[in-house]
């Protein structure tokens, strides 16, 4: 029942993907996901006085270019739900290589960034970054994975 739940909640979700308020409402919902994740991130990477500036700098910028992943990833969450009854091997094997694309930028991202931060601050800051980062993004991926339901699994 939890996951037909979810999965209807996606595609109410889905359905509004294409009007012109998509777009406001993709960037309030990350800009307060944002918020709470700068926070967490506070918890956990620890610069020092000296480098906080530079490390805040540079996570900022890059918590620009993860939205922009984080889009994608609504996107093809809405693409999923609206094709979940009706989807092809062509569209499954699109939206899945879509999904690989999206996974190795990201990881691509994060690693970049820890490159930028360890020059910046020190690999101990950069490696508290990357830690976090990681654990958020293995935390978001568990739990698509955990609601959404397999391709075929509600028509069983």
């Amino acid at each position: 029942m939890k996951r037909i739940t979810v999965f209807m909640a996606i595609m109410v979700i889905a359905s509004f993907a294409f009007s012109q308020s998509y777009k406001e409402e993709v960037d309030l919902v990350q800009a307060a996901f944002g918020m709470d994740k700068k926070d967490v991130v506070a918890a956990f990477v620890q610069p020092t006085e000296v480098q906080s500036f530079d490390f805040w700098l540079l996570y900022d910028e890059y918590e620009t270019a993860r939205k922009e992943n984080g889009k994608k990833r609504l996107q093809l969450l809405f693409q999923y739900a609206e094709q979940y009854d009706s989807m092809t091997d062509v569209q499954a094997d699109a939206w899945t290589k879509d999904v690989i694309k999206l996974s190795a930028a990201t990881d691509k991202l994060i690693a970049t960034y820890y490159k930028k931060i360890a020059k910046a601050t020190s690999p101990i800051v950069a490696t508290q970054f990357y830690q976090v980062e990681n654990y958020i993004l293995t935390a978001i991926r568990m739990e698509i994975l955990d609601e959404v339901p397999f391709l075929g699994e509600l028509g069983e």
